[in-house]
């Protein structure tokens, strides 16, 4: 493993980048992501249909063009690693959306502000994906043992979630936001989506830039777990690079679309948490044991669809006005 190897050309490298930063143009000056407004849940549910259809026909397009050039059984298994790192991607990046709706609902952030926050969370997001894909691709080929290290990293992480799942963090003892608090000056209110402003010759920031950084800290603390967990099922560097983008890319339509019903999904932690244990697991026994992708892709399936139905059946149940 000390040379990986990827059969993504510059080319498809510049295309795909070109392909992310034409829909984050898109998203913000075409379809008003720069312009404060409420989100619907139609307007979510689109893009999140519209996010998912975009990734399964990348998916198809990478089996065709592999089944050309490097035959069948080559275009089978990339296709293949690709949509298994997509679900686990877009598994763990659920997570995320419980800690959005803590941040919004401590700051008490307006929701026709929270697209454009948003939005900007995911660009950092991106930028810092694709610097962690890049080490850890250098790390996993140059030392192969680092694969075993990411493994117990995820086992203990997921043993971890398993236990403090029913805790709620507390942001108002967040180091990083006291960091933030004692090192600016911010306004008491919001002022509109600025991030900054001017009061009496003063630069002020305001409590959105504190909802930003929040974002973008939490951005960077779900990547540690989520770039290794699909080293499990691909080194290509590729693979692990798209995989990423798109689950990042439909994250944001995702949260407008469940923020509303995030209660009702209680169990998904013991699922996503259930998930990084099993992944881990999979890395550690790979001297061993090679489990095949599409176990591996059924496996994840599998737990996130029984946390989301035990879930909604549970929470069909739970008498109004009551707490689990």
């Amino acid at each position: 493993m000390n040379n990986i190897e990827s059969f993504a050309t510059g080319p498809m490298w510049a295309g795909f980048i070109a392909f992310v930063l034409a829909m984050l143009a898109l998203d913000l000056f075409v379809l008003g992501g720069n312009k404060a407004h409420r989100v619907s849940v139609k307007e979510a549910g689109s893009w999140v249909v519209a996010w998912v259809l975009l990734a399964a026909s990348f998916g198809a397009l990478l089996w065709w063009y592999l089944d050309g050039t490097a035959g069948r059984e080559i275009a089978n298994r990339k296709a293949l690693e690709f949509f298994t790192g997509y679900l686990i991607e877009q598994t763990l990046s659920v997570d995320n959306m419980f800690v959005f709706v803590m941040i919004f609902s401590y700051f008490a952030v307006p929701p026709e502000l929270q697209r454009r926050v948003l939005l900007y969370g995911v660009i950092g997001a991106i930028v810092m994906r694709a610097a962690m894909i890049m080490a850890g691709v250098w790390l996993v080929s140059e030392f192969a043992w680092v694969l075993y290290v990411f493994g117990l990293f995820l086992v203990v992480t997921g043993i971890k979630m398993l236990v403090m799942a029913d805790q709620k963090p507390d942001l108002e003892k967040n180091p990083f936001l006291r960091w933030l608090r004692g090192h600016l000056r911010i306004t008491p209110g919001f002022h509109g989506e600025a991030f900054f402003v001017r009061i009496n010759g003063l630069r002020y920031a305001t409590p959105m830039f504190l909802v930003l950084m929040m974002i973008e800290a939490s951005d960077l603390v779900f990547a540690v777990d989520s770039i290794p967990a699909i080293f499990a099922v691909t080194t290509d560097p590729f693979i692990v690079f798209t995989s990423n983008i798109f689950a990042i890319m439909g994250l944001r339509a995702l949260y407008f679309l469940l923020a509303d019903m995030a209660e009702r999904f209680h169990l998904l932690k013991y699922g996503l948490a259930l998930v990084l244990v099993f992944i881990g697991g999979k890395m550690l026994v790979m001297p061993w044991f090679h489990m095949p992708v599409q176990w591996s892709l059924g496996i994840v399936g599998a737990i996130i669809l029984i946390s989301v139905v035990l879930s909604l059946k549970l929470s069909s149940r739970k008498p109004s006005g009551s707490t689990l």
